[in-house]
């Protein structure tokens, strides 16, 4: 069977899973109760557009992926955990996603930066040497605190959640039943996970950074924030690519830092997180059925 299986994504969330197609996302969690709670709904007209074609643009598109259906679910997952009368909402949810953002970009490239700057002036290093420094310094410190993150109980489970996202994909593409016993025999290393993602984007740049010399300490601040557009494009692309040419022996060895980075970001997860995980991507697929055009559906069947 030479047919091209969809590139479908997901991200953990609290107690849950986010399954995303082409056409519809599925969230299920596991409300206090036990019960699994699934929410679906058709994804922007957006993702369909052209926009979602073109090389690099289509890298904003999965940015915003990550940011905003990102955030929504979370959000969603954790307002089922603590029920109505403790849920983020309205000006106090919006606080909330504009403080960690900001926290985001101040840690991980503000204050790289600020180090980067400090030594090309204090050690008369040159905007080479100054930007290697700001990228390692960037790396160092999106690995330890994952790391650290990753020693929190809620964390672990979060992670765990991630890793039966992985599997649940990585057993479809396979063709194998979605059971929860199936699916727990499959890896918990993806190519296209936004762990990858970040480290790759972080590797860029240093790269891009270094291509733009020496700057006043205003423009290299400012340069930090307003190139993470391109950097998040040039990032989507090398992992699109990478992810299609896997059986390529040289794409095997340069994938292998990112496969390995997702040890730290995934769990190996237990059966109920696998059946909530299987539950997220048959509604999603279920949707996506759903939204299909009637012409199609008629001819499927």
């Amino acid at each position: 069977m030479n047919e091209k299986l969809p590139n479908y994504g997901g991200q953990a969330v609290i107690e849950g899973v986010m399954m995303r197609g082409a056409k519809a996302v599925a969230i299920a969690m596991r409300a206090p109760n036990k019960e699994i709670v699934i929410q679906t709904e058709p994804l922007s007209g957006i993702y369909q557009s052209q926009i979602a074609k073109i090389p690099f643009l289509r890298g904003l598109l999965a940015l915003w992926d990550s940011l905003g259906l990102g955030m929504r679910a979370l959000t969603l997952s954790a307002n089922t955990q603590t029920g109505e009368d403790e849920k983020l909402e309205g000006p106090a949810l919006y606080l909330t996603i504009g403080i960690s953002l900001t926290f985001g970009i101040a840690l991980f490239f503000l204050a790289p930066a600020v180090v980067g700057q400090l030594s090309e002036r204090f050690l008369h290093w040159n905007a080479w040497w100054g930007n290697l420094l700001e990228g390692v310094l960037r790396l160092g410190l999106l690995v330890g605190y994952m790391l650290l993150i990753g020693q929190m109980p809620e964390i672990r489970r979060l992670f765990a959640y991630h890793g039966a996202e992985h599997k649940t994909i990585n057993a479809f593409q396979a063709g194998a039943d979605l059971t929860p016993q199936n699916v727990s025999t499959f890896s918990l290393e993806h190519p296209r996970c936004g762990t990858a993602f970040l480290l790759t984007l972080v590797l860029i740049s240093v790269l891009l950074f270094s291509l733009l010399g020496p700057l006043p300490f205003f423009w290299r601040l400012a340069s930090r924030v307003l190139l993470l557009p391109v950097l998040a494009g040039l990032a989507y692309e090398y992992i699109r690519w990478t992810s299609n040419h896997l059986n390529n022996p040289f794409v095997k060895v340069i994938v292998k830092p990112n496969l390995a980075l997702q040890h730290i970001t995934t769990r190996e997860p237990d059966l109920e997180m696998l059946e909530v995980s299987i539950a997220a991507f048959n509604a999603m697929r279920s949707q996506e059925a759903f939204l299909q055009p009637l012409e199609d559906r008629v001819q499927v069947a």
